[in-house]
C-alpha cells in the first residue's frame, strides 16, 4: 500500500490537549470485524465484550520524564535535550535528540537544574540526535532521581501546550511498572482499577509484556512505497507466563486481546514456527500495514491515531482498509477526540 492511502483531513480541534477526567469515561467505538458495525460505547462498557478464558495483553513500560531543558555552557543559551535510549549505564551513555541542534556540538557540556547535572556531547549520530555522557558521581537510584526531578513529562509536540503536573500521572498507565518509555502505551490509559476487577469478576485473565516506546512510534512516514520505511527498534520482553496463558486461549479457541499497538507488535514479534506465543526477549523494528496475516489476536484496543501514521496502518491491517477508514469518517463527524489523550477503538 501507498503512504497517500493513509491520509485524511483530521480538523486540529480534535486532537485531545487533556484526557477525560475519569480515564474508563473516554468514549469507546465498538469495530466487529465480521459484520461491519461500529458501536457508539463508554470505554468501561469494554467488559461486556468479553468472556471467561478470554485473555487481554498490557503494555506494562513505564515512562520516565525524558525532556530536559538547560543551558550551553559558556553562552548560556536554552536548549532542550530529549533522552531517546540509554546505551551505556555505568557510563551513563544516553542517545538524545537536542533543539537547537546546530548550536550544540561535539565537545559542548550541557548543564540542567542549577548546574547540579552535567554533560558532555560526545559524538554526533543524526542532524538532531546525539549521545551525550552524563558527569554524575551517584548510583543508577541517585541517577534516576535526579532525571525524575528536573525531567519534564514527554508529551508529544502534537499535543500543543506545555507539560502539566497532572501529566506525570495521566500520561501514564495505572499498572506501569518497568522504567524505559518516552511515550505512553496510550490505549492503556483508559484503564481504571475498578475496570480490571470487573474483567476479572468475568474471567477475562491480564498478562503484561514489555515494550519500551520510542520517539520512532511517532515518527513521520516519509516514502509513498510503505515496504521502504524502517521503523525504530524498540526493546521488548514476554515472560513465560504470559505465552503460557495466552497459548491456552488459542487452543480454546477463546480471545486474545492486545492493549495498544505496542502490545500487539511485541506479540506478532514472538510467534513460534507453529504459530504459537513465545517467551522472548530483544529488539522489535516490525512494521505492520496491510494486507498482514496477525497469528496471536483476535482483537485490539487502540487509540485514534494521526494521518499516516504507522500506528493507523497497523490499525488498518487488523480491523481491514475500508472498515477502519470508514470508521474514521465516522469518528470525525461524530467528534470524537484523537491522539495520546483521546477516545479508544475495540477492533473485535
Amino acid at each position: 500500500m501507498k503512504l497517500s492511502e493513509f491520509k485524511f483531513d483530521l480538523p486540529s480541534s480534535q486532537i485531545a490537549l487533556y484526557p477525560t477526567e475519569n480515564r474508563d469515561e473516554s468514549r469507546l467505538m465498538v469495530v466487529h470485524r465480521d459484520t461491519g458495525e461500529i458501536e457508539h460505547k463508554v470505554f468501561k462498557d469494554i467488559v461486556g465484550f468479553f468472556d471467561e478464558g478470554d485473555v487481554m495483553i498490557l503494555n506494562n513500560t513505564k515512562v520516565f520524564p525524558a525532556r530536559l531543558y538547560g543551558n550551553k555552557e559558556k553562552t548560556g543559551a536554552k536548549i532542550e535535550v530529549f533522552l531517546l535510549r540509554e546505551l551505556n549505564r555505568e557510563m551513563h551513555l544516553w542517545d538524545v535528540l537536542v533543539d537547537p541542534a546546530r548550536k550544540i556540538r561535539v565537545g559542548n557540556k550541557l548543564y540542567f537544574g542549577d548546574g547540579e547535572l552535567v554533560a558532555e556531547v560526545i559524538d554526533n549520530t543524526t542532524s538532531r540526535g546525539r549521545t551525550i555522557r552524563f558527569l554524575f558521581d551517584g548510583d543508577q537510584t541517585d541517577f534516576y532521581s535526579m532525571i525524575d526531578r528536573l525531567g519534564e513529562t514527554p508529551l508529544p509536540k502534537e499535543i500543543k501546550r506545555n507539560a502539566e503536573p497532572e501529566d506525570r500521572d495521566r500520561f501514564q498507565t495505572i499498572y506501569a511498572e518497568h522504567v524505559g518509555a518516552v511515550a505512553a502505551p496510550t490505549a492503556g490509559l483508559h484503564f481504571t482499577k475498578q475496570v480490571m476487577k470487573r474483567l476479572e469478576i468475568v474471567g477475562v485473565d491480564i498478562e503484561p509484556i514489555t515494550l519500551h516506546v520510542g520517539l520512532g512510534t511517532f515518527r513521520p512516514v516519509d516514502v509513498e512505497d510503505l515496504t521502504k520505511h524502517k521503523m525504530d527498534s524498540e526493546n521488548y520482553f514476554v515472560n513465560e507466563k504470559t505465552a503460557d496463558r495466552v497459548n491456552l486461549s488459542l487452543d480454546s479457541k477463546k480471545k486474545v486481546c492486545a492493549i495498544g499497538t505496542t502490545a500487539m507488535r511485541t506479540l506478532e514479534s514472538s510467534v513460534s514456527a507453529g504459530g504459537r506465543l513465545k517467551a522472548n526477549s530483544g529488539w522489535t523494528d516490525k512494521f505492520i500495514f496491510p494486507p498482514y496475516d496477525f497469528k496471536i489476536c483476535s482483537a485490539l484496543v487502540t487509540n485514534f491515531h494521526l494521518p499516516e501514521s504507522t500506528l493507523l496502518m497497523m490499525a488498518s491491517a487488523f480491523g481491514g482498509f475500508e472498515l477502519i477508514k470508514e470508521a474514521y469518517q465516522l469518528a470525525i463527524k461524530e467528534k470524537y477526540r484523537f491522539f495520546s489523550y483521546g477516545d479508544a477503538m475495540l477492533i473485535i
